[in-house]
């Protein structure tokens, strides 16, 4: 793993903020700052001690139980809501369970505020960028820090403990507005930047109790949710018609990751309706898959209002009361809204529910605040007690933010070594574009109140003259300044063009209908790109991709950057790369498609795998047959790197039972991956030589894929490990990819049950490959 703070730009660059005036921000300011809200505090109401839940003595289990049976039915309904009420007799306070952190602290939900004691938070990349490091230990380590802004700001009273992050939905549709959220469209890299992130967050340092959080973690939204409103169909009305085998290999693998690799403490249902039934009400994907088969340790809750959705929108059961009863009973322990805590008590007078049932979620629930911490008196003297506003906003920490930008940033095309542009030998820069000096649209949705902006500008002007002009009055240039842009271009020693788009264009609840750079922006850069003087350097900021096909084959545009929405520092990353203080290393981590793509494809198809005879060209690189504009994993450095597989083996043999059907048939193809089978653990290694060839070091990401024989209706090829290394120029090193044959090479059939194919495996590592067969 290569250390998330390594490649650092020269010393003198991080004075930045010290040179050149930064975008402020305002704050909006709460009233007088509360302490954190906790129970079992003795120093507050002595009968405390004589409570079996808050005596930290006792067996978890034993202390809420204990707490359960001391409540009425109505007390019960108080805490199956996320803005719990207080139980002012037991010494409860009231506690809001709804607080983000995708990608730094957030104040979207109501259990996060900001003030004048805390007026922001270190704000991230948007996932989607971080995701393009495939840096598992950067994933993790951004979790740590966003964990520890959020005790800090808890004991302040500022923040809950129960964050509803991350996004793992499969960003299986380019369009999808919130696949900026996500960590791409490859259900490996998603399952390892939820696990990773996650165990960031919930992790205590010591980790002595594996069971104690440090703040819990949520998983959403399970499952099959990537449409939001496109052409009519939204995400309340929509029934994703999926195939059991796309469930089992494409859609669930980052939830059950979440689970079983993270330990998540909670999972969020969605909207959506999958395969006729709400996942909110279907007691198979909740009890059965998410508690039952993978083992939550934790509680379920309802993405918001939900279980109301799935009465009112989609009209699911008759009465509000069957409703409440259909999502408790199916596995539901907590409802972001109201409509459980309206209708739950009816819903037990009517007979269709019992009290038991409601034990049950919110045994959960309780349980979840007990690991947390919340029933062990005065926060001030457990772990994190001494955490604090000066641990906010930390020098380290918005450091960090800008290193993990550049980590993420993706070198799309380079003419000729174009990049890095020398700061000694430009004069001018032209920088243009809408998005050449935005600050808000650098932080994506889900959002905080960042430290603070460095704009691309801004980063820019640190280390050369520049001559700004917007070229658009905002992303949807409807009218581009197309003479005034020519004018700076032709005699500037290189240009700048920070295009793409903003959340007015893509968001939650709202869905992308074009893949092509909107208004005159496409104009801009062909008309700039014919006149000027130097190199033209295109950044795109955008979650999702683009058909700029028009910029890939113009020789006149020598650079093009995805940027993705790169976070508070993302101007001082943008700068970083351009200017070669660092050499880019990301990798892209979704397909960019044509655009005719969207004529071949409705948003509403669910379907993964290809229907030639419909015209259908299946879904992401995993199964996508047409031509693409950029392809997934790619990205290019400032080095050349190979890499060389030095020792594979030729034959795999699975050790079967003498009297497997296998064994006695001609024609057999797969055997199934059963546990007793896997328990075997056919395991071997790839090493691999990987040789930096030019003089600038860097990062690189090793991306392993292999090609299954073609049964089943199998990938043409999945990514099946990655890691991220660094090499100093003109120099090499060995690795090695511990292969498991069960949890790598399987595949899943037509009925969802996971195969392991008999025949020959191709594996790929850069332009590099190597053939094995796999038999019994």
């Amino acid at each position: 793993m290569i250390s998330v703070f390594e490649n650092r730009a020269p010393k003198v660059f991080f004075i930045l903020g010290f040179l050149i005036c930064f975008s402020l921000i305002s704050v909006r300011v709460v009233g007088q700052v509360s302490p954190a809200v906790s129970a079992c505090d003795a120093t507050k109401d002595r009968k405390v001690v004589h409570y079996g839940f808050c005596n930290a003595s006792l067996g978890r289990d034993a202390r809420v139980a204990d707490l359960v049976r001391r409540l009425t039915l109505q007390e019960k309904i108080l805490n199956i809501v996320n803005g719990a009420g207080n139980i002012s007799r037991l010494g409860i306070p009231k506690y809001e369970w709804w607080s983000e952190a995708l990608h730094g602290v957030s104040n979207v939900g109501p259990g996060t505020n900001f003030s004048s004691l805390v007026p922001g938070a270190t704000s991230f990349p948007q996932v989607i960028l971080t995701a393009a490091s495939f840096n598992t230990s950067l994933f993790e380590a951004i979790g740590k820090v966003v964990s520890t802004e959020a005790r800090a700001m808890y004991n302040v009273g500022l923040a809950g403990l129960t964050f509803w992050s991350p996004n793992v939905n499969i960003f299986r549709d380019p369009r999808w507005g919130r696949g900026q959220e996500t960590p791409g469209e490859d259900p490996l890299l998603s399952s390892k930047y939820g696990s990773s992130y996650v165990k960031g967050l919930q992790q205590t340092d010591d980790n002595a109790d594996p069971s104690r959080l440090k703040v819990a973690a949520c998983c959403k939204h399970y499952t099959a949710y990537d449409l939001d409103n496109w052409k009519g169909v939204d995400r309340y009305h929509f029934n994703a018609v999926v195939t059991q085998q796309d469930m089992d290999d494409t859609f669930d693998p980052p939830f059950k990751s979440c689970v079983i690799d993270g330990n998540v403490a909670s999972v969020m249902c969605s909207y959506n309706q999958v395969n006729g039934k709400p996942t909110c009400a279907d007691p198979h994907r909740l009890a059965g898959v998410i508690r039952g088969q993978w083992k939550l340790n934790g509680y379920i809750v309802s993405d918001c209002d939900s279980v109301e959705v799935f009465f009112d929108d989609q009209h699911y059961t008759k009465t509000p009361e069957q409703a409440a009863a259909k999502a408790i009973l199916a596995g539901l322990d907590l409802n972001c809204g109201s409509f459980l805590g309206q209708h739950t008590a009816a819903a037990v007078k009517k007979g269709l529910l019992k009290e038991s049932d409601i034990d049950n979620a919110i045994t959960n629930n309780f349980a979840t605040l007990m690991r947390l911490g919340f029933f062990d008196g005065d926060p001030r003297k457990q772990p994190y007690g001494k955490l604090g506003p000066k641990d906010v906003c930390t020098a380290e920490n918005q450091e960090f933010a800008r290193d993990a930008a550049r980590q993420g940033i993706v070198l799309l095309k380079n003419i000729a070594g174009s990049l890095p542009l020398s700061p000694a030998a430009i004069k001018t820069l032209a920088v243009i574009g809408p998005n050449a000096n935005v600050t808000k649209t650098m932080i994506g949705n889900y959002e905080g109140i960042p430290c603070k902006y460095t704009t691309p500008l801004q980063g820019l002007t640190a280390s050369v003259a520049t001559k700004y002009l917007p070229g658009c009055s905002n992303v949807t240039c409807g009218n581009a300044q197309v003479k005034e842009a020519k004018k700076l271009a032709a005699t500037a020693d290189a240009t700048v063009l920070v295009m793409g788009i903003d959340q007015s264009l893509e968001r939650e609840s709202f869905d992308r209908v074009d893949l092509r750079l909107p208004g005159q922006q496409p104009l801009l850069i062909k008309e700039v790109a014919k006149v000027a003087k130097g190199p033209v350097i295109l950044v795109i900021m955008s979650g999702g991709g683009f058909d700029i096909s028009f910029a890939k084959h113009n020789d006149k545009v020598a650079s093009i950057l995805w940027v993705g929405y790169p976070g508070e520092a993302g101007g001082a990353a943008i700068a970083d790369v351009i200017f070669g203080y660092y050499n880019p290393s990301g990798r892209l981590p979704m397909t960019w498609y044509p655009q005719s793509y969207l004529d071949k494809v409705p948003m509403t198809n669910m379907n993964m795998r290809p229907d030639p005879p419909k015209g259908y060209p299946g879904r992401t690189y995993r199964f996508y047959t047409g031509e693409t504009i950029y392809s997934f994993g790619h990205g290019l450095s400032y080095s050349k790197f190979s890499h060389k597989i030095v020792k594979a083996p030729q034959t795999v043999s699975i050790p079967l039972d003498d009297d497997h059907v296998c064994r006695h048939l001609l024609d057999c193809n797969s055997v199934e991956a059963v546990e007793q089978l896997c328990k075997k653990s056919v395991t071997f290694d790839i090493h691999l030589r990987v040789q930096n060839k030019a003089r600038h070091g860097g990062s690189h990401s090793v991306l392993l894929f292999v090609t299954p024989p073609s049964v089943h209706n199998s990938p043409r090829k999945h990514l099946i490990g990655f890691e991220k290394i660094s090499l100093k120029g003109k120099s090499g090193t060995l690795m090695r990819f511990k292969v498991d044959v069960c949890k790598d090479l399987s595949v899943v059939d037509e009925l969802g049950r996971r195969k392991i194919a008999l025949g020959q495996y191709v594996l790929h590592v850069g332009n590099f490959k190597h053939t094995l067969s796999l038999r019994i």
